[in-house]
């Protein structure tokens, strides 16, 4: 029966063994990443034991792709980006350009060529987001100057990635490889090939950046009004996958751009963080299944084969490009704790380096020794991370007790300023979350009737409520008119017209049930006393929304109930002119 399912059976037994080694690596304080590798590892057709389909797991790891770069897309930040530049952008670039010659230099000793060298050297340049964020984490530097730059850095690197991707296959021929064989442009001269995959690329990016703000938030917003989590997490998901998908057949570009795009067009909707919770379930799902098969790519006799060469790609990863991370951030007149916090983050490699390895393999640059050498570096210097961070950490300690002047005050001007803008960027953030915390409060404060939802059910109502305003003396609701929706009065005051007398409203109230309820006609007139802020809910958001939460329908339905013996009790003791 198992050969019948291989693809169940593949992501059965990478979900199991996954789940095991990851633990295992946890309880010995290593980054669950190593034990997902290692699973991979035990999995793969190297090595005795359970072999899984490798086609399969292939097809996976894209996926993985995909949703990964949608996930950077999704948390890239501009404003934080912005405010590290000065440190960031040239400490990655000049990180990128040494580490990718030094690897160059190895290539050259090992008898590479040029394009074996520079897949090599751009695949041990880069670190992985995973890890970084991980040793972070455990250190709570994630919000510090220090954390920020280390993640400003690497968010340099990515995207310098991003366009390595881009350009290795234009470049591939020129560099000893071979074209993709349904690579467009094949058989044109260089210039005109890079002239061409730079110009999809623009044109990919310029719709992207145009047209995708203004789209993606509408369809979120349509989305999330039909109160659906399922369906707003498919849509999530579809927009992930189509645009990566549909930019890859339109403009011949990578998955992993397209992905990429997608998650920055989304971050800039109001309703982002709900879509990176909903998908990050299946982010992470897909990221683990990523990181399986690139285990079972590896083969550990590399070990045993050529064990100088994995030891000097690791002394680049973690000696190379610490000391080349510690200078630059030293050389801009950054504090000492900060370059050694960069350089013990950075100090590793992950996700990208795969990506790089496994395009260099596919366009014939990285021979497959290249590829091996890179995945034990990977997972030596993840594993050896916790230390090295360690390290940095005591170094930093043994700098400020015998040099205490020059650790405390040297690049102390630069930290505090930059240490101020990133505080004024974390204020308008938690600004705006407060608002939008306010909001919500205000909300049940004004109408304690929603505190019997939840609170992604109060965010729902926010997006179906319609906003409307009247002057004094304007007629809200007219007497005989269709009931076309639920009127909740935010600010002002209302009178309700009745037979046996007007009856006031103030804030907090709600009217317009009673013909919504029935279906009928509106049975008196509602007048705006004073200048009036309502919040509408239309006749088919309400029943939608009332069928999800019938305990919210009960309520208004004997609120009206309450109401309609009050007003015939009303009229049953009003004099005759009254009722007439």
């Amino acid at each position: 029966m198992h050969h019948e399912v291989p693809l169940i059976a593949t992501i059965a037994v990478s979900f199991v063994c996954a789940a095991v080694l990851g633990y295992i690596a946890d309880r010995l304080r290593l980054p669950p990443l190593v034990g997902y590798l290692m699973a991979g590892v035990f999995m793969g057709p190297l090595t005795p034991g359970v072999v899984a389909d490798s086609g399969l797991a292939g097809q996976l790891a894209e996926m993985g792709v995909i949703l990964l770069m949608f996930g950077v897309g999704l948390h890239f930040s501009a404003a934080d980006l912005l405010a590290v530049r000065g440190i960031a952008v040239p400490g990655a670039v000049l990180q990128i350009l040494v580490a990718t010659a030094l690897g160059c230099g190895l290539a050259e000793w090992w008898g590479w060529n040029l394009g074996a060298g520079i897949v090599f050297g751009l695949s041990l340049s880069v670190a992985s987001t995973v890890v970084l964020l991980k040793a972070l984490e455990e250190r709570n530097l994630i919000n510090s100057a220090s954390g920020r730059v280390a993640i400003g850095w690497l968010i340099v690197e990515d995207l310098a990635m991003v366009l390595a991707l881009v350009l290795l296959p234009a470049l591939a021929e020129l560099l000893g490889g071979h074209a993709v064989a349904d690579a467009h442009g094949a058989g044109m001269p260089l210039y005109l090939t890079i002239g061409l995959t730079l110009l999809k690329v623009c044109g990919f990016a310029v719709m992207a950046v145009l047209l995708g703000p203004k789209v993606v938030p509408w369809l979120l917003t349509l989305v999330a009004k039909t109160g659906s989590r399922e369906l707003f997490t498919l849509t999530v998901l579809a927009i992930a996958l189509g645009i990566a998908f549909g930019s890859a057949q339109l403009f011949g570009v990578s998955f992993a751009l397209g992905a990429f795009f997608a998650g920055v067009v989304m971050s800039e909707s109001n309703l982002s963080h709900r879509a990176a919770a909903d998908s990050l379930p299946l982010q992470n799902a897909f990221s683990v299944l990523f990181f399986v098969s690139v285990g079972m790519l590896f083969d550990p006799s590399i070990l045993m084969r050529q064990p100088l060469e994995v030891l000097a790609a690791l002394l680049l990863i973690i000696v190379g490009k610490g000391l080349i991370s510690f200078v630059v951030v030293t050389l801009l007149r950054y504090p000492i704790g900060m370059g050694l916090t960069v350089a013990a983050g950075l100090a590793q490699i992950g996700e990208f380096s795969f990506i790089l390895a496994g395009l260099g393999i596919t366009l014939g640059l990285l021979p497959q020794d290249g590829q091996d050498i890179i995945l034990a570096s990977a997972l030596i210097s993840i594993t050896l991370n916790p230390v090295v961070c360690a390290l940095a950490e005591y170094l930093h300690g043994k700098a400020q007790a015998k040099w205490p002047r020059v650790s405390d005050h040297y690049g102390r001007r630069k930290h505090e300023a930059l240490g101020r803008e990133l505080e004024k960027i974390r204020s308008l953030n938690e600004a705006r979350q407060r608002a939008h915390q306010l909001e919500m409060e205000e909300l049940i404060a004004t109408f304690p009737l929603f505190a019997m939802v939840d609170e992604d059910s109060q965010e729902e109502l926010l997006l179906l409520f319609r906003p409307k305003s009247a002057l004094p003396g304007e007629r809200v609701i007219r007497k005989g008119d269709r009931g076309d929706g639920l009127y909740f009065l935010s600010s002002g005051a209302v009178e309700v017209q009745l037979p046996g007398g007007d009856i006031p409203l103030e804030p907090g109230a709600f009217f317009g049930e009673m013909a919504l309820l029935s279906g009928g006609r509106r049975t008196a007139d509602v007048i705006a006393v004073d200048f009036c802020q309502f919040l509408v809910l239309e006749r088919r958001d309400f029943n939608m929304f009332t069928s999800k939460h019938p305990v919210l329908r009960e309520a208004v339905s004997g609120m009206a109930k309450e109401r309609r013996e009050m007003n015939y009790m009303r009229q049953k003791h009003a004099r005759p002119s009254e009722v007439q």
